[in-house]
Formats: C-alpha cells, sequence, structure tokens
C-alpha cells in the first residue's frame, strides 16, 4: 500500500459519493488556475478524466473549470497545505490538504491526529520517494508491461488489483510517460504526483484495523485531498 491510500469502497454511499465530487472539484479549480483548456494543461486533463470517471455531471465540472480559472464572478482560491506525523502503530502518514482556510484545516487537522502523532515538517518525508505515478490499461491481453515502462521512460511498476498496472516516474515526467501510453493506445486512468514509502510498515489485523480506522476519518474531511501511507 505505501503509496496513496484510497478508503475502501468510498462510492458506497451517498455521503462518500458527495465528499468525492468536492475533492474532485477542489483539483480541477487549483488546476484551472493555469489554463481552462484540458488540452493544453495536463493537470486539469487528468482532473477532468478523474471526475468523468466519478460520473461528475458536464455541468458541474464545466462550472469548476470556470470558477478556478477565474471567468466566474465568484472568486475562490485553494492553497496546498501538507502535513506529516503518524498515524497509530507509528505508521509514517503524509496528509496533503486544498484549503480555502488553512486555521480550520489546521484545527481539524490536529484533532484528527490526537489518535496518532502530528509531526514537524521533514519529519517522515525523509522516507518517502516524491515520484510521478500514471495508472493505465492495456489494450488487450499478452502484453508485456515491463516493456512497454521502458519505452515510455518510467522507472519502475506494479500490477492493480482491477487488472491495470501502476507506472512510476520521474517527478518531472509524469506527462511525457501518460502521453507516451496513450500513443500506444493504453487507456490512462490518472496521473499524478504522489509519495512513495521507502520502507513500507507490516502490521497485523488489529493494528492495521487501527490504522485503516485512523484514515478513514482522515479522508472523511472535507480539506483532506491526498494521503500517502507507509502500510505493506
Amino acid at each position: 500500500m505505501g503509496a496513496q491510500w484510497k478508503q475502501k469502497n468510498r462510492e458506497a454511499s451517498a455521503n462518500a459519493k458527495g465528499r468525492t465530487f468536492t475533492k474532485l472539484a477542489k483539483e480541477i479549480m487549483v488546476a484551472a488556475r493555469n489554463g481552462a483548456d484540458p488540452s493544453m494543461n495536463p493537470r486539469l486533463r487528468m482532473a477532468v478524466e478523474a471526475a468523468k470517471k466519478a460520473s461528475m455531471t458536464k455541468e458541474t465540472l464545466e462550472r469548476a473549470i470556470k470558477k478556478g480559472a477565474g471567468l466566474l464572478d465568484e472568486a475562490v482560491h485553494y492553497e496546498i497545505v501538507t502535513y506529516e506525523g503518524f498515524a497509530p502503530n507509528q505508521v509514517p502518514v503524509i496528509v496533503e490538504c486544498l484549503t480555502d482556510n488553512r486555521n480550520r484545516t489546521s484545527s481539524n487537522v490536529r484533532v484528527l491526529f490526537r489518535k496518532g502523532q502530528l509531526g514537524a515538517s521533514g519529519s517522515v518525508s525523509w522516507d518517502f520517494l516524491r515520484l510521478g505515478q500514471v495508472e493505465a490499461t492495456a489494450p488487450g491481453k499478452g502484453i508485456d508491461a515491463e516493456e512497454v515502462a521502458i519505452e515510455c521512460g518510467a522507472q519502475d511498476l506494479e500490477p492493480c488489483d482491477d487488472g491495470s498496472t501502476r507506472f512510476f516516474t520521474e517527478s518531472t515526467d509524469v506527462d511525457v510517460v501518460s502521453k507516451a501510453l496513450a500513443d500506444r493506445k493504453w487507456t490512462v486512468t490518472s496521473a499524478q504526483l504522489i509519495w512513495k514509502a521507502k520502507s513500507p510498515v507490516t502490521l497485523d489485523d488489529a493494528q492495521r484495523a487501527d490504522v485503516e480506522a485512523f484514515l478513514e476519518a482522515l479522508d472523511d474531511d472535507d480539506d483532506v485531498q491526498n494521503l500517502y501511507v507507509a502500510l505493506a
């Protein structure tokens, strides 16, 4: 698991789906600051694809783009705030937030970390690698993913549970690898910068359940955008 943590069955309820849309809309708004045209803005293009995959309506999607690009009267400004610390059982975790109120977010995160340990900047990030990650599905069976990774410039790869492949890249090569995969007819479902743990921690079932509960509580906060945990 030692890269990005995703809540299991996140779309299982209406409330969870609403939170997912909120996070997706924030990402779209932040990405749209660099241009409202997805074809000219790689980050926006991938945010839009993720929103479509989650069945966000066209109206909601377009409004988020316009809002982020400053094309509507209402002003919005989200900033990225990163927190580091430990989940229960001393499992390192990095929390990325998108917020329009840093004080509110800081207060909420401190409360949520009461069952763990909030650390200073750099307290756990030294044990993570900053990488690019592209998730994609092959156009057919029998394709050598390792060979494709080499051809596209990826540094490493791992299979996903759903049959897709996760390619890891240098932090500057995310869009290059994503486009190279698309050119080879792979279906790219996400492309982003991540924190990948160098030494994931192995826990027993009870300890793991404590960590999962802690992460779920964090993920339920609207300001929390991504969670990265050093859990095997």
